[in-house]
C-alpha cells in the first residue's frame, strides 16, 4: 500500500507540468470550448483524469471534449510508459491535480460516483 501511494505521488509530481500546461493534441478552439462550458456547468472533471459532459453540450461542445480527452489519453500512455505505471493510475493522479485547480461551481465525477459542484 506504501509502494503504491508512493508511486502515485511520483507521477502526481512528474505530471505537475502537463497539468499546468496546455495538453498535447488539443486546439485553441476546444480548450476555449471546454472552458467555457466548465465555466457554465456543462462540462466538469472527472476523478480519471478525463472530461465528461455534466449536461446537455452540442455536437461540437462533444467534439472538443473528446479531442481534448484524446490528447490527455495520449500523455497518460506515454507517462504511464515512462513510469512503470498504469495509464490508469496516471490518470488519477493528474485528475487530483486538475481538482485542485478547479473553481467553485465546477463540476467534479470521483470514481464511481455522480456529478458534485466544487
Amino acid at each position: 500500500m506504501i509502494r503504491k501511494t508512493m508511486t502515485v505521488l511520483a507521477i502526481a509530481a512528474a505530471l505537475g507540468a502537463v497539468a499546468a500546461a496546455p495538453v498535447m493534441a488539443q486546439s485553441a478552439a476546444a480548450k476555449a470550448a471546454v472552458d467555457a462550458a466548465k465555466s457554465a456547468g456543462t462540462v466538469g472533471e472527472q476523478a480519471d483524469g478525463f472530461l465528461g459532459i455534466v449536461s446537455g453540450g452540442d455536437a461540437d461542445l462533444r467534439a472538443a471534449v473528446a479531442e481534448i480527452n484524446t490528447g490527455r489519453a495520449a500523455v497518460y500512455k506515454d507517462t504511464a510508459a515512462k513510469t512503470g505505471v498504469t495509464a490508469d493510475a496516471a490518470g488519477q493522479a493528474t485528475a487530483k491535480q486538475l481538482y485542485a485547480r478547479l473553481g467553485a461551481g465546477q463540476y467534479w465525477k470521483p470514481l464511481g460516483g455522480g456529478w458534485v459542484k466544487k
